[in-house]
């Protein structure tokens, strides 16, 4: 990658360019949203929702990764993980190196907020993941029934 690329931090998920990527991204799955403001008031409204949103030398959007932190407790144990969201790199973008990038971005960032465990469910990159060094963790369960993955940062 010789060309210069910017990723922003997002926390307001009226960013029109985090919108157009992720109206992007829900139509390469086939995913129809019926409101869209709904749905960004609801991702702003969460509160904890974050995203990194890398952007080209000519400003295109290349990918972004969301992730929020979510809380695990039992009687006795609590545990912080990572939850990566949704993950997309445009179809153009892709083996270039970006999706690598934006993964190591955010989980820098997990380890700075004292967060050690990285979750995700997929039904589309599970070799990429597996590169990366997630696993799959076949005692935990995704209501959705994808495959959920983890992996132990630093």
């Amino acid at each position: 990658m010789d060309e210069k690329y910017t990723d922003a931090l997002i926390r307001d998920f009226s960013d029109a360019r985090f919108q157009a990527a992720f109206r992007r991204y829900f139509t390469e799955l086939g995913l129809t949203v019926r409101d869209w403001d709904g749905l960004w008031r609801e991702m702003n409204a969460e509160g904890d929702n974050t995203a990194y949103l890398r952007t080209g030398p000519d400003g295109e959007t290349v990918g972004f990764l969301q992730f929020r932190p979510i809380q695990f407790t039992s009687w006795f144990f609590e545990e912080t993980c990572a939850f990566i969201r949704e993950f997309w790199v445009a179809p153009e973008a892709r083996g270039r190196g970006h999706g690598s990038a934006l993964l190591a971005l955010a989980e820098a960032r997990f380890l700075e907020s004292g967060i050690h465990t990285a979750i995700l469910t997929t039904d589309t990159a599970a070799d990429f993941y597996a590169r990366h060094g997630y696993v799959r963790d076949a005692g935990c369960r995704a209501k959705n029934g994808d495959d959920v993955y983890v992996k132990r940062l630093g």
